[in-house]
């Protein structure tokens, strides 16, 4: 089930950067993905799971700049 574009344009990540972009991942489940840190969130039900706990953190960490800013 995909996310609502409505909800998509309001969501934050928990790590305080203000957007996200839904994309899908190689084994094709959805997430939610900080454009800041790459770090990405599940989609469940068409509701992002936005916990720490759950994250699969970006290639620096969870928020840290992804690419040098």
């Amino acid at each position: 089930m995909p996310i609502e574009p409505d909800l998509l344009d309001i969501l934050a990540s928990p790590e305080r950067r203000p957007r996200a972009v839904a994309e899908e991942t190689r084994d094709g489940a959805p997430v939610l993905v900080c454009t800041y840190c790459a770090s990405s969130y599940p989609i469940t039900d068409g509701i992002p799971v936005l916990l720490l706990d759950e994250a699969t953190p970006g290639p620096h960490g969870l928020g840290v700049a992804a690419e040098g800013g």
